[in-house]
């Protein structure tokens, strides 16, 4: 790996779920040529009806000229070959499933087909870099990127430094998020990281005062939006994310971190009847 990156010209989006999608959106927003791959043609098309609604509402809000639309969207190709999609990238962003097997498989791939000067980025919101990063080969080049739902409107981009990520990749990673318009934090590769540890164990708390009955779904949320500011209740929140995604940082968190993270029997009763939120059409509110 060198130590002197260039700027970032190629990215490849492995994921076109709604993290990918979005991901893909900013960057080809930002002149960036996009390669999105997904395992299936049919994710690849509601990934690309997905950015085109975005796109369409960002313009008709004034945000986006029709010139800038156009253009971003068509730097976006499409590909269920991995190796196509990684092959020419000056950056890999990873947004696949939260499972470790599967991302440790991923990158010792990207490791050994990813060109040898791009930089290797994570959107996992609770694994570990270092873990991840190991099965590369080349942990210097590989770095958490956490983006926040959704994409195109959420400013943070939380830049988590593995064991052994270079500084330069770090530079980079800063840089990128510049350019993509997004506020950057670097932090240091522990379970939860800042702003999943944070998030998660507000989320949880109202999870127990609902299942307790406490306070509705719906007062329990307002309090946090008129009483803190917050722009989304940590229920609805939880909706958006996904139930299934929400109980499944639990269980890392809880292994990792102790008992304030174990997950509450309610979202796990949820998760069984196939309550998962916005995607599924109920959650704790129904859509």
């Amino acid at each position: 790996m060198s130590d002197v990156r260039s700027a970032v010209r190629k990215v490849a989006v492995l994921g076109a779920g709604t993290m990918g999608n979005g991901i893909a959106q900013v960057c080809a927003t930002a002149g960036m040529e996009v390669a999105m791959r997904d395992v299936e043609q049919a994710f690849l098309e509601r990934g690309l009806a997905q950015i085109d609604k975005s796109l369409a509402k960002l313009h008709e809000k004034g945000a986006l000229s029709e010139e800038s639309r156009a253009a971003a969207r068509a730097r976006i190709r499409t590909t269920t070959d991995l190796k196509s999609a990684v092959e020419d990238a000056d950056l890999v962003v990873e947004a696949i499933p939260e499972r470790m097997a599967l991302k440790i498989e991923t990158f010792a791939f990207l490791g050994q087909h990813a060109p040898k000067h791009a930089i290797l980025g994570t959107n996992t919101s609770s694994l570990s870099v270092t873990e991840i990063a190991a099965a590369s080969g080349d942990p210097a080049r590989v770095v958490g990127l956490h983006f926040f739902n959704p994409v195109p409107l959420m400013k943070l981009l939380e830049i988590v430094r593995g064991l052994g990520t270079a500084d330069a990749t770090i530079d980079t990673a800063r840089a990128f998020a510049e350019r993509i318009g997004k506020e950057p934090i670097v932090v240091k590769d522990f379970p939860g990281f800042a702003t999943s540890r944070l998030g998660v164990i507000l989320g949880v708390e109202a999870i127990r005062m609902l299942e307790s009955g406490v306070a509705s779904a719906e007062d329990i949320d307002k309090a946090m939006k008129l009483g803190y500011r917050h722009p989304m209740g940590p229920l609805e929140l939880g909706d958006l994310v996904g139930l299934d995604v929400r109980l499944a940082i639990l269980e890392h968190l809880h292994k990792e971190l102790g008992e304030q993270f174990r997950p509450p029997a309610l979202l796990r009763q949820m998760v069984r009847a196939g309550k998962l939120g916005r995607k599924s059409g109920e959650g704790f509110y129904k859509y």
